[in-house]
């Protein structure tokens, strides 16, 4: 049922209203966080300090390295990532798929499939360099690539 142009112009001046006043809640929301010294973001915490003074004896330095080695190995390091064409009539390698690893191969892969009317995502995850999921070549590429990375 077609909307009469006088009851479809009301409807637009509330719209605008409502969007106007809905601005105003927002700016004054954001002013007083500002104000009043709060962020909406987290803050970055600064790092720790060290809490040993003086030198460190080459047992006690080698003790230090070995447990960083051993933090550092589950952090994701292993980066890679892979833009192709998912379909033969699309061009500019939209999709892509990116492999996040840690040391152990344990990690995730994230892969998103551009075509002409949407554009979808999708998660694997991935332990010892090898998923539980079927993989397709592009994700088992950026696999391949990070784990020589």
């Amino acid at each position: 049922m077609p909307l009469d142009a006088t009851i479809h112009s009301w409807l637009t001046v509330a719209a605008l209203i409502l969007s106007g006043l809905a601005l105003l809640v927002a700016l004054g929301s954001w002013r007083r966080a500002r104000y009043s010294g709060r962020t909406t973001t987290p803050s970055r915490s600064k790092p720790p300090r060290p809490t040993k003074t003086g030198n460190l004896t080459s047992e006690q330095m080698a003790a230090e390295l070995e447990t960083l080695r051993s933090e550092v190995g589950t952090s994701l390091r292993h980066l890679a990532v892979v833009r192709y064409d998912a379909f033969g009539d699309m061009g500019g390698h939209l999709s892509w798929s990116v492999a996040l690893l840690d040391d152990a191969g344990d990690g995730v892969v994230l892969t998103s499939i551009h075509g002409r009317s949407d554009s979808r995502t999708y998660a694997k995850n991935i332990a010892g360099w090898t998923a539980n999921q079927q993989l397709s070549p592009e994700e088992q590429e950026a696999i391949r690539f990070a784990r020589t990375s």
